[in-house]
């Protein structure tokens, strides 16, 4: 099954293909089912890959063309698997199908019905293409892959300024951390002669000792690629205007392609961070801080996919963090149970906002929970499984191993352990915050109509996975079931604990669980059972909430540093000698065009002077030469 690796992303890219040229001419049925069976076909391949792979754990390298030959530069356009490429490719496939059928049903109405799987298609094969990559530049295509179909996703609805403003932020804001990679990639090559990743990752150890400046100043350069495409500080502010986009391109972004990348990026070149201590440090910092602003962030907003989009900052914090630490499979496990539920999250949040007539401020819903009890029971075990709650919920063995390998990894720091443990208190405040004011009190919003089995039946496995997820990877006081860690083993480093600490896993798991129900109880004491309570707070720390609200402000920050100052420069210096010289280009070429259509002016009688000239001059031509 393993020579079948080459489909799971042309299956998609040949859907996209068929859709891009033909969708127009396609009825609905035929643009669903190439759309979404496309993808699903590519999971149901990569399942049974997955199957033959858990047999015989072995990596297998497919090389598909001979891609670029150039003075000694070979790269082929080839394919790598091992076990942390084969788990990126079951979320991105599994995950990526169920939004495909969810949105059958979300997007049935809209005119652009066909360009949205052509985009969702190319979108999915662009993750799978960057993940599966077996060199950087392959990687790099995916890479700018993704970064293209989230501007054409993002400003998908692009009637509305919003939405294409949106879009180019998004697209603008990630070009930054793609050229930082680039110099960093840049530099691989000067280095090593290749960009095949294997070759650089093994031969990395013999070229450079521990702590050197040239392998510093690479990982600090991917990391800063890294930051981009996972919406991390200071580059996280693209990514709550991205909810402009249709609700299952929020899933599919969010959950299972582009934010993840930079968790990707890091994880694969691992090597070269851990030959980066400083770089590595500045992963676990840059996580840190991330999930606490953006948790605060999320305290504040009233649009439910905000709220959503500040939570996925911050969870990709809590991934960031586990990377500085050196908790590497633990970061790969809370990335794939956090695809579970915040899909689940967000496809739940797209059928409430389309059932309420597109209604986005929640503190406009309310009373949902007994109208719509299939949406509000899969949205309440995302959020259970968001906020951690114990025992049966993934997100609390995925942080749950976070909090304790930032506490007693070897790597690990008093400081990350403290950020993580507040974050995971905030989060619990934040998402039953969302849960309480959505589905409960007094209904404000008439619901329209109610989902059908194809938005419904993506809600319920999502619901099934997040919960069940999490049972993989038990940890020490609760069986020590780890089978994920394990399977990841033969390619990420394992975690070395501090001696002396092996046995208080289970009090770092009490003062997480204390700490989650503690914010859940805030939550229904503040917005169920005394909500004037939270307005009174809200007005006695209206500055905070306003900085928290915007984002701690960096938007202003950035247009007042950067986005000001350039246009006025732009506006000032609009005559400039190279404007003139693309103005020449145009006066030349209008200059030539009113010369030939002297040619084209209708007249039979100079057309047939035109011939008979033209046939004199050949005539004597030949004659004279």
């Amino acid at each position: 099954m393993k020579e079948l690796l080459w489909l799971i992303p042309a299956l998609p890219f040949v859907g996209a293909f068929i859709l891009i040229t033909m969708g127009r001419r396609l009825p609905r049925a035929a643009v669903s089912i190439i759309g979404a069976g496309s993808v699903g076909v590519a999971a149901l391949i990569t399942i049974l890959i997955g199957f033959e792979f858990l047999s015989s754990p072995a990596t297998f390298k497919q090389v598909v063309w001979n891609w670029v030959s150039v003075d000694g530069l070979n790269l082929p356009f080839a394919f790598h698997l091992d076990a942390l490429s084969l788990v990126f490719i079951f979320v991105i496939t599994f995950v990526g199908f169920l939004i495909h059928v969810y949105s059958t049903e979300f997007m049935h109405d809209d005119p652009g019905f066909s360009r949205f799987f052509a985009y969702l298609n190319l979108f999915v094969c662009a993750m799978l293409i960057l993940v599966l990559a077996d060199n950087l530049v392959l990687m790099y295509l995916g890479w700018e892959g993704v970064g293209l179909c989230s501007y054409l996703l993002i400003g998908f609805w692009y009637e509305e300024k919003k939405n294409g403003d949106a879009a180019r932020k998004a697209f603008i804001v990630t070009r930054v951390g793609d050229t930082a990679m680039a110099i960093g990639l840049f530099m691989l090559f000067d280095t090593f002669g290749t960009l095949d990743i294997q070759n650089i990752l093994s031969n990395a150890v013999q070229i450079w000792s521990p702590g050197s400046q040239a392998v510093t100043a690479i990982a600090l350069l991917l990391l800063g690629g890294a930051v981009g495409k996972s919406a991390q500080l200071p580059l996280q502010t693209w990514l709550p205007d991205a909810m402009a986009g249709p609700s299952p391109v929020s899933a599919l972004i969010h959950a299972a392609t582009m934010v993840t990348a930079g968790v990707y990026l890091i994880a694969r070149t691992h090597v070269l961070f851990e030959l980066a201590p400083v770089a590595q440090q500045c992963v676990g910092v840059v996580g840190a801080m991330t999930l606490l602003l953006a948790g605060f962030s999320a305290l504040t907003q009233t649009d439910l996919k905000r709220v959503l989009a500040y939570s996925t900052i911050s969870q990709i914090g809590y991934m960031f963090l586990a990377l500085g630490v050196g908790a590497w499979s633990a970061a790969i496990f809370h990335f794939m149970i956090h695809a579970f539920f915040k899909a689940l999250l967000f496809l739940g949040a797209g059928a409430v906002i389309l059932l309420l007539h597109h209604e986005h401020d929640m503190f406009k819903m309310g009373g949902l929970k007994n109208r719509l009890p299939v949406i509000y029971w899969t949205f309440l075990i995302g959020s259970a499984s968001l906020a951690a709650l114990p025992f049966l919920t993934g997100g609390f063995y995925s942080k749950d191993a976070i909090l304790w390998l930032a506490f007693a990894g070897e790597k690990g720091h008093i400081w990350f352990f403290l950020a993580a443990l507040l974050g995971a208190f905030i989060t619990s405040i934040y998402t039953f915050r969302m849960v309480f004011v959505t589905f409960f009190g007094v209904e404000k919003t008439h619901v329209a109509h109610h989902a059908g089995t194809a938005m419904t039946i993506p809600l319920i496995i999502l619901a099934v996975l997040s919960t069940a997820g999490g049972f993989i990877e038990l940890p020490h006081t609760m069986g020590h079931v780890q089978l994920f860690s394990e399977f990841l083993a033969p390619v990420l480093p394992q975690v070395t604990l501090h001696e002396g600490l092996e046995n208080l896993e289970w009090i770092i798991q009490l003062v997480t669980i204390v700490l989650s129900l503690t914010g859940v109880y805030l939550a229904y004491y503040f917005y169920v059972k005394k909500p004037e309570l939270a307005d009174q707070v809200k007005r006695s720390l209206d500055g905070i909430h306003y900085v928290w609200s915007s984002g701690w402000g960096f938007d202003n920050l950035y247009n007042a540093v950067f986005t000001r100052p350039f246009v006025y420069l732009a506006t000032i210096n609009k005559a400039d000698v190279v404007d003139k010289v693309y103005s020449a280009i145009v006066w030349i070429a209008e200059l030539f065009n009113s010369v030939f259509a002297r040619a084209q002016a209708g007249i039979l009688r100079w057309y047939v002077m035109g011939i008979v000239v033209g046939a004199i001059l050949i005539i004597t031509l030949g004659l004279l030469l």
